[in-house]
């Protein structure tokens, strides 16, 4: 951005600025980050949250959509991990229903005894060794014992087994040659996103002296305190604290370089996804995710979502200076496992309207192979005279972010010496607040509320019941449609007032699903930057680059090229 356009330096980091002392500052703005800030906050700890790109950009956006006990975690021995899996999960559903639902999933399965053999060998050398599929009695046991953790008290169903011929009464498009199906329950996010940004919210809300920023970079620790760069204009100043968290997820290395301190916590993996608008594909998953091992070993997933399809994952080593990209070889491999479990539909590479890729936060694994790297989570402490103590979060996963980040904050209470005043076990979230429960209440509330037309259902999806004050916030003024029914002017306006919004990216890849579902083109990119226009005092080249920017990440981060896309209908 030229100088001519810089703009200028917001409100909330001049305050902060001026400011220049908080008790905390937590560096990382993904979900394990933004937990342990809004649990912080909830204590009544002074905390800062700063984030280099927009909130939940990176490993969080990045995500398989799961909110899962990981039944696949007990042949790497963590069954405390898995216990407190199914626990968050269980209390997810509870508390954040307005984005985590119930997730009917079922296994094929090609052989009775195969594996039982090799599984003790991995489960005691955690080394994958020549790939050999999980037969039914294997899954049979790891099922049992998942249920022992995963029932909440006979809330969730128990697993259930069938023979070929009941599965493929089920699942008519299923490969014939399987022998049995099992089925389970766990639970999906459907907008990881929003759910990042709705805990991030609550922690501003629980305390006035709880601030958050995006597009701030940590770039250097020293006598003055966290020196922090405003990537927008690019101007530095210090903010003092005791204690630093870094909570930055595959760059927990880079960042602790920065602060001066070289590690070797992390040894992230790469996963990658591909989104297919197929509604043959999509009918005949049943409603259900299809959840099971590839030839190779990996563990791979094909679920439907918000109307399209959503395949994914792989499983490689990645570098994190590099940014993470779903190559050809990928796409291809998703293409090989769907024609193994749906051998009778055709995929073709047009039926692609997304495709995503991140590294996932694990720690530093040697020759364990990447499937058996431990996806449970440590605490790393350092303190040197005179200076912050910094506390380095290794590892972490979707699934236990709430139980993660009061972890990390008993951690910091203990530094500060003081004590937990507030459990969040059990504390609903945003939109999850007075959420209907049945179809009835449902209604209800949206004709009580929103309005029951489609304008209404979209709000709805996207905010839980916080959609009411977005409702009432759009009638308060004049509003026009910006992409349909999907987005208007002025909950673009909420957007910028109330979620920090600073670029046409932040609304089309994490305030909204337009991206995901493959309903960007390029006359919705320069709606939506027109429309911001106004609200972000940006002129005419301004406008010019943001819709250029925001091509180029469609283009190479996603394989989406809206030049070349048709015009969508949303």
């Amino acid at each position: 951005m030229s100088a001519a356009t810089t703009p200028a330096e917001r409100q909330s980091v001049r305050d902060v600025r001026e400011s220049g002392r908080t008790s905390v500052i937590v560096i990382g703005g993904g979900i394990n980050g933004i937990s342990t800030f809004r649990d912080l906050a909830m204590q009544g700890v002074d905390v800062l949250l700063v984030e280099r790109g927009d909130f939940a950009s990176g490993a969080t956006a990045a995500s398989s959509h799961m909110i899962h006990g990981g039944i696949r975690y007990l042949e790497n021995g963590e069954f405390r991990l898995v216990k407190e899996s199914v626990q968050e999960r269980n209390g997810l559903l509870k508390i954040a229903p307005h984005y985590v639902k119930p997730l009917q999933t079922t296994i094929p399965i090609y052989s009775t005894f195969s594996g039982i053999f090799a599984a003790p060998l991995r489960f005691l050398t955690h080394k994958q060794g020549k790939p050999q599929e999980r037969g039914a009695f294997l899954i049979k046991v790891g099922l049992t014992l998942y249920d022992t953790f995963s029932r909440d008290g006979g809330n969730v169903p128990r697993h259930r087994f069938h023979g070929r011929k009941k599965s493929l009464e089920q699942l008519p498009h299923l490969d014939h040659d399987i022998k049995y199906t099992a089925t389970y329950y766990d639970a999906s996010v459907h907008d990881p996103e929003r759910l990042a940004l709705d805990v991030l919210r609550d922690g501003e809300a629980a305390h006035e002296g709880a601030h958050a920023l995006n597009y701030i970079e940590a770039v250097g620790l020293d006598a003055e305190g966290l020196r922090l760069r405003d990537r927008e204009t690019g101007s530095e100043f210090h903010v003092q604290s005791d204690v630093v968290v870094n909570a930055s997820g595959p760059w927990t290395d880079l960042t602790n370089d920065a602060m001066g301190t070289e590690t070797a916590f992390m040894g992230g993996t790469k996963g990658s996804h591909i989104v297919l608008d197929h509604p043959e594909l999509l009918d005949a998953t049943g409603g259900r995710e299809i959840f099971f091992e590839h030839s190779d070993g990996r563990i791979v997933l094909i679920y439907p979502l918000k109307g399209r399809v959503l395949v994914g994952t792989t499983d490689l080593e990645a570098d994190p200076r590099e940014p993470a990209r779903c190559t050809e070889e990928e796409v291809q491999y998703f293409f090989d496992l769907i024609a193994h479990v749906f051998p009778k539909i055709a995929v073709e590479r047009s039926q692609i309207v997304y495709r995503y890729s991140g590294i996932r936060p694990l720690p530093h694994h040697d020759d364990t192979a990447p499937g058996f790297v431990s996806r449970d989570y440590r605490i790393e402490r350092r303190e040197d005279a005179g200076w912050p103590a910094v506390f380095s979060l290794v590892g972490g996963k979707w699934t236990t972010f709430r139980a993660l980040g009061e972890n990390l904050t008993d951690h910091v209470l203990g530094e500060l010496g003081r004590q937990r005043v507030v459990n969040t076990a059990g504390v609903r979230i945003g939109g999850g607040n007075g959420y209907p429960k049945t179809p009835r209440r449902k209604l209800e509330w949206l004709r009580d509320n929103v309005g029951d037309d489609e304008r209404g259902r979209v709000l709805f999806t996207r905010y839980g019941t916080r959609a009411a004050d977005v409702a009432a916030f759009i009638s308060e003024a004049d509003d026009s449609p910006v992409v349909g029914d999907a987005l208007s002017s002025r909950e673009l306006e909420w957007m910028v007032a109330h979620e920090k919004v600073q670029h046409v990216a932040d609304v089309i890849f994490r305030r909204t699903s337009l991206a995901f579902t493959g309903d960007v083109d390029a006359q919705v990119v320069r709606a939506i930057a027109e429309a911001l226009a106004p609200l972000l005092s940006w002129d005419a080249a301004t406008v010019d680059a943001e819709i250029e920017d925001t091509a180029t990440q469609l283009r190479e981060a996603h394989g989406v090229d809206i030049a070349e896309r048709g015009t969508v209908t949303v």
